[in-house]
């Protein structure tokens, strides 16, 4: 008698001598297994709780399916576990992993237009539909306070590392501009880190300079972070684009020490000459790249306000000079030429990573609507996910091998993982694989953040 097949089965051929098929009727099962760890760093940190207070809701009270809280957890989660675009949740409101952990369990989440509602927040009065917005300020304010909080005790230096990166435009969105370096339409948003914490993330035209606004953010952040750590020492790094002298003068103002990269010139290289000339012999003698460093003050003929110190490395590689310059107001006493240069202006390169992270894995990228101010709080949700990240890799992860892992790594190995997912009256179970490669790990993590 043959064998009753189900017309469903998938038929993969054979293995060990049977009928190997697939069927979809493995009942919730979800692959995002792993959100359950997003939802214990977020109650940890109190991430999406302190940024829902950020935001009006003047929907009427008794209408209202899904809050703000829920909707931010909603999609900050959506973008940690890799679903970049709104129309993602038509199909993830169902996952019965992310439902069990924004506490609906068997039940369905906000679908792409109410998601769509929150992202595209206008001020409240502009239109009469409109009932969700958002404070600016609050808003900006609450990546520091994070920051801060992640810390027991003050340190006694910081530094905050700026830059910025382009964000590509496909459309005819508020804002947009050709840039000629990256020969694009596109954004030029402002970031700014401290070691692997994200401070800010500005969104701005192309049009402006890469150091527009850079004086108000990191006043702003300064501020705030003088507010709890009066006497910790803060360091600002960035590359030429920000050596500017409103930026330099401010800092010489308010007690605050900057390494910024700076343009190489004619007048410049004359300065190091010598010490060119010295590193090409130790070049041809040794046979390897040769660098000396010189430590002159500098002005320049119109836009600077006054002379600075300014240390170039005279570098010979490869049978040519390298010459390479940075400015400060960091006093000789306390870092000579070769220090500030190799261990604290070089080191500002590891800001390039975290870009990466925040653009490539988390989707900082993608702002599509029409208005800046709708694209602006798109960028600030993909920030919060790269915070949400860290959270769970800086309280979860410390002592594994996936303590430096970078946000896509965390979320292939932790947070895209099958389960089973079983409601009952008492509990909702999630039952992962047996033979789960990062179980150890999970485990740990999952003890640190429920503390």
């Amino acid at each position: 008698m043959p064998t009753q097949c189900s017309q469903d089965e998938l038929d993969f051929g054979t293995s060990g001598g049977r009928k190997l098929v697939g069927v979809f009727d493995g009942g919730a099962i979800t692959s995002n297994g792993g959100a359950v760890l997003l939802g214990a760093a977020d109650r940890a940190i109190g991430l999406c709780d302190r940024l829902a207070r950020a935001f009006r809701d003047l929907r009427v009270a008794d209408a209202i399916t899904h809050t703000v809280v829920d909707l931010l957890r909603q999609r900050i989660f959506g973008l940690a576990l890799g679903y970049e675009d709104l129309i993602d949740h038509d199909a993830l409101r169902h996952d019965p992993a992310l439902t069990a952990v924004l506490d609906k369990p068997g039940g369905q989440l906000a679908g792409k237009s109410t998601l769509n509602r929150l992202e595209h927040a206008s001020k409240i009065g502009q239109d009469r539909h409109h009932k969700l917005d958002h404070d600016v300020s609050a808003i900006e304010r609450l990546p520091v306070d994070i920051f801060m909080a992640a810390h027991r005790e003050p340190p006694v230096r910081i530094e905050l590392d700026l830059d910025a990166t382009h964000d590509p435009l496909y459309g005819d969105q508020e804002g947009r501009h050709f840039h000629g370096y990256y020969d694009c339409y596109c954004y030029l948003p402002l970031y700014i880190f401290c070691g692997r914490h994200l401070l800010a993330a500005k969104l701005r035209s192309s049009s402006a300079d890469a150091a527009d606004g850079s004086v108000e953010e990191v006043a702003r952040i300064v501020g705030q972070i003088r507010e709890r750590w009066p006497t910790t020492s803060i360091v600002i790094r960035a590359d030429s684009g920000f050596c500017r002298d409103e930026l330099m003068s401010w800092c010489e103002v308010n007690n605050v020490r900057y390494i910024l990269g700076l343009a190489g010139n004619k007048r410049l290289s004359a300065k190091i000459a010598p010490q060119m000339r010295k590193a090409k012999r130790k070049a041809k003698r040794t046979g390897k790249p040769a660098r000396v460093f010189a430590d002159f003050q500098y002005r320049t003929r119109k836009s600077w306000r006054a002379p600075r110190r300014v240390i170039g490395k005279a570098e010979w590689t490869k049978g040519a000079a390298n010459p390479r310059f940075i400015v400060t107001n960091v006093h000789p006493a306390f870092g000579d030429a070769r220090f500030l240069y190799e261990a604290v202006y070089c080191q500002r390169g590891e800001m390039e990573n975290r870009l990466k992270e925040c653009q490539g894995e988390l989707f900082a990228d993608r702002t599509p609507a029409p208005t800046m101010r709708a694209n602006q709080l798109r960028l600030w949700l993909a920030s919060f996910a790269y915070i949400l990240m860290c959270a769970v890799r800086r309280i979860g992860l410390p002592g594994t091998k996936m303590e430096r892992a970078t946000c896509g790594t965390i979320r292939l190995q932790l947070l895209k993982i099958g389960a089973l997912v079983t409601i009952s009256v008492r509990r909702v179970k999630l039952a992962f694989a047996s033979a789960c490669p990062a179980r150890e790990d999970f485990a740990l993590a999952q003890r640190r953040l429920c503390v």
